[in-house]
């Protein structure tokens, strides 16, 4: 067990879990990732009115669907979730994703970027969350300055990208083709007060400051696991319940992780929540964090 030896920061191991989304058309948006993405169902679970889907490839979890058609759709301007970005492992896969998520008429295609740390496709599903398909370069060709890594965003040609990496049979056989959560990027009301939540209390390195109304933070010296932005959502405060983002889950290797976490968030008189192989704690616009053991089985993220 990697075990970080400075309790201010989140051990270098640490990676992203399956995000929740709250969903006003389960099966609808159930079909759409799993035809645009390649996603397939692997856990269900009913509690109360609600039902809760895990989708993923392999036996990987990607995103939970919680069914709560009650609840109003979110305001683009209110903080939340800005995408959640799936990584793959390869330029052939990504582009077999993409090739995938293209040819459904539900997608919205935003675009694509060259971000020097990665090559990314931007969608937009029919419940209006943003989604990220990205591969990343080597770790050997980013460009660190300090505590920092270049990132850009440069113009990536979608056609020639396809052109170059698509292999022919690689379409029909991307559901076999791994994928996990890379990072997830939110619409905050504030940096300053995100920063203090993000890094300070639950201990990720910052690794980007130098966009304009964005702070990027990562574990282990990776590009960001998680982003945040106020491009949409500056002054935002906390939201109401809507449809959208409801959990963003983090994974760290030992329960020692999770002992250095409570500390923080004891220090900072932030509550949470602890069942001992998890803890759980709310960021300032209502977001709910889970961190966890990685050992967390589908059927108990159904339980979060």
């Amino acid at each position: 067990m990697s075990v970080s030896t400075d309790e201010r920061s989140i051990n270098t191991e640490t990676s992203m879990g399956a995000v929740t989304l709250r969903v006003g058309d389960l099966e609808g948006l159930s079909d759409y990732y799993s035809r645009a993405f390649a996603m397939e169902p692997l856990e269900e679970r009913s509690t109360g009115r609600e039902v809760h889907r895990v989708l993923g490839r392999g036996l990987t979890p990607l995103v939970r669907l919680i069914h709560t058609p009650d609840l109003p759709g979110g305001d683009p301007r209110q903080a939340g979730l800005f995408h959640t970005a799936f990584l793959f492992e390869s330029p052939a896969s990504l582009a077999a994703t993409v090739y995938r998520a293209a040819q459904d008429s539900r997608s919205r295609f935003v675009g694509s970027s060259d971000h020097l740390v990665s090559e990314a496709f931007y969608f937009t599903d029919p419940e209006g969350n943003g989604v990220e398909l990205y591969t990343d370069r080597d770790r050997d060709l980013w460009v660190r300055q300090g505590t920092e890594i270049q990132m850009d965003t440069r113009y990536l040609d979608p056609k020639a990208y396809l052109q170059r990496h698509l292999v022919q049979e690689t379409p029909d056989e991307v559901a076999s083709l791994a994928g996990t959560v890379g990072h997830v990027h939110l619409q905050v009301g504030d940096l300053h007060t995100a920063r203090a939540f993000y890094v300070d209390a639950l201990g990720f390195d910052a690794t980007q400051t130098r966009y304009t109304g964005a702070l990027f933070v990562a574990a282990g010296g990776y590009h960001h696991h998680i982003a945040m932005n106020v491009w949409n959502s500056r002054g935002a405060g906390p939201r109401a319940a809507t449809l959208g983002l409801g959990d963003v889950a983090v994974t760290v290797p030992g329960a020692a992780d999770l002992e250095s976490l409570m500390a923080r968030l004891r220090a900072r008189s932030i509550p949470f929540g602890n069942d001992g192989r998890s803890v759980t704690v709310t960021d300032p616009w209502g977001t709910h964090v889970t961190v966890a053991l990685p050992d967390l089985s589908t059927e108990e993220l159904l339980t979060r």
